[in-house]
């Protein structure tokens, strides 16, 4: 099965931010968050639970945890990439404002793709 493209979703004013999310966690959280992009890489639509699940609308999330706190990471698929929305710490559930930012921002990708993608393999 070939490797899925990830990329990460930029807004309007080229803040990207599950970066930005990532960047404030722990060093050990951070890296276990990178493992599981690497498993959507390698996996893609193939990768379940534990390690994603469907949420609802064409939302996923990527599930880490560390410590007992439950960390997600929002995404979508588009084409023939995984575009990764939004990052967030998980109580019981993930909150219906969270799903909203990742589908309001997974709408603005869809209407210009170019414009909001930030490819961590662009930026090396």
């Amino acid at each position: 099965m070939p490797r899925t493209e990830v990329v990460f979703f930029k807004d309007h004013e080229n803040s990207v931010p599950v970066l930005d999310w990532l960047d404030g966690l722990p060093r050990k959280v951070q890296n276990k968050c990178y493992v599981k992009v690497e498993r959507l890489e390698e996996l893609g639509h193939e990768l379940r639970r534990p390690e994603a699940d469907l949420l609802e609308q064409g939302i996923y999330e990527l599930r880490i945890g560390y410590r007992g706190v439950n960390y997600r990471i929002l995404y979508a698929f588009h084409e023939k990439e995984a575009v990764l929305l939004h990052g967030l710490v998980k109580e019981k559930v993930v909150r219906e404002t969270d799903l909203n930012i990742a589908i309001s921002r997974l709408n603005v990708f869809r209407n210009d793709a170019k414009s909001h993608t930030y490819s961590e393999m662009a930026s090396d």
